[in-house]
């Protein structure tokens, strides 16, 4: 199984019978406003082109994966890029209708903690809390994804939350092989993040029992924390040895 990592949350699970995009942020560079204009630089989004080997990476998708509707996790190029190709859709029964009103081709929809058939194994749909306190009700829903395939690793892709207890009944429970992590620590204008503190990633790390895969990083103008960052606080705690910090364009082979 590989793992690409194309930009910020947007990512490929490639397996020998499969190919499964997740969360496509597909524009170009700058095409979406400045997600805070006060806290951080007010520099339109997103922050880096999409990595050059990403066209010969999509034209082998097979099918999508949708976690919420931010622009930054399906935006108007996202959506062009599915209808055009028709790719069948899976995403939270709860954004069904704003999908299907946009053209997309829902194939599935899910609820959460409800496994489910999907492909040659089973999907369950994992509760997500975007944000600390109150800003989480302004962000809306979010379902973070538990996949299972035949004779591949599992994957828990846990998406834009906090630290809560279904992320941690997901990873003590289904016991993912692989965990991804938005380590980002996004913040708007107003409110606490919207993403894990650095405390809650190595939290989250720690608790992982197999690998662990950042996103969610150096591509939106709200997102503070750099790669490095997250390499220096990894290494401090011991943590670093079972994390990917992969850069736009590569992947990890599991």
């Amino acid at each position: 199984m590989k793992l690409h990592h194309l930009r910020n949350a947007t990512l490929v699970i490639e397996t020998e019978q499969h190919v499964i995009l997740v969360d496509p942020m597909l524009g170009k560079r700058k095409t979406i406003p400045p997600f805070t204009i006060f806290r951080y630089n007010p520099k339109r989004n997103p922050l880096v082109s999409l990595p050059k080997n990403s066209r010969e990476i999509l034209s082998k998708v097979t099918i999508c994966l949708i976690t919420h509707l931010h622009p930054d996790h399906i935006d108007k190029a996202g959506e062009v890029y599915l209808r055009r190709k028709g790719i069948p859709v899976v995403c939270s029964s709860k954004d069904e209708k704003e999908l299907t009103k946009r053209g997309l081709n829902i194939s599935q929809t899910l609820n959460y903690w409800e496994p489910q058939p999907f492909l040659d194994g089973r999907i369950i749909g994992i509760p997500a809390l975007h944000g600390y306190g109150f800003i989480a009700k302004l962000m809306g829903n979010v379902m973070g994804f538990y996949i299972e395939l035949a004779n591949e690793k599992s994957v828990y892709i846990s998406s834009d939350t906090i630290f809560t207890d279904d992320v941690q009944k997901a990873l003590i429970e289904l016991k993912p092989d692989i965990a991804t992590v938005a380590c980002g620590t996004a913040r708007l204008d107003i409110g606490q993040p919207l993403l894990m503190r650095m405390n809650d990633i190595l939290k989250f790390t720690a608790l992982a029992p197999g690998n662990v895969f950042a996103n969610h990083l150096e591509a939106l103008n709200h997102c503070p924390t750099k790669r490095e960052d997250l390499k220096t606080a990894l290494a401090e705690n011991n943590l670093l040895s079972k994390t990917a910090i992969p850069a736009d364009g590569t992947f990890v082979e599991y």
